[in-house]
């Protein structure tokens, strides 16, 4: 009897099944999202366990939301659902957690005294530019894709409100 894996078969479900696949992992959004996911998750440890815990909640927050578009794009659930306008959501994300990790972060070093709230605050600072570059990326993608509707469409509607405007003359 064969070995089904020798004979090129896909391997049977499990918790591999869950595993994202190797290109998204491979990708710039990928790398970022994982990044931005491991950051959050050290920087919500390092808050719990420092004398600023009443900070862990925006780290956690981040770390929730960053798994959930992770395993979002990793399954393409941004191509079956087209109701949601994905880049932009990511965007405001992005801009948001930067702006509160920054605030957050400041805080931590500068009125705090313990080991565990200067590294939540080193960390953040990791977080803020590492969120920085990703709505940046961000941005440029969604500028691209508005520049691109934004060509096709004008010139549809310009079309539309002459034919309207002459059949009210």
């Amino acid at each position: 009897m064969e070995d089904p894996e020798s004979a090129g078969a896909a391997p049977p479900p499990g918790l591999s099944s869950l595993l994202p696949p190797r290109e998204f992992l491979r990708s710039r959004k990928g790398q970022l999202l994982l990044a931005e996911s491991v950051l959050s998750f050290i920087i919500f440890i390092c808050y719990i366990a420092s004398l600023a815990a009443s900070f862990m909640m925006a780290p956690l927050l981040e770390f929730l939301l960053a798994l959930f578009l992770f395993f979002a794009y990793a399954s393409k659930l941004n191509e079956k659902f087209k109701g949601v306008h994905w880049p932009l959501a990511d965007f405001l994300r992005c801009v948001t957690a930067a702006i509160i990790y920054f605030a957050i972060s400041i805080a931590a070093v500068s009125k705090y005294n313990d080991g565990a709230s200067k590294a939540a605050g080193v960390f953040g600072f990791v977080a803020t530019i590492v969120f920085a570059v990703d709505f940046y990326i961000t941005f440029n993608d969604l500028v691209t894709f508005l520049k691109q509707g934004s060509s096709d469409s004008p010139e549809g509607h310009k079309a539309e409100d002459e034919d309207s405007d002459s059949d009210s003359d």
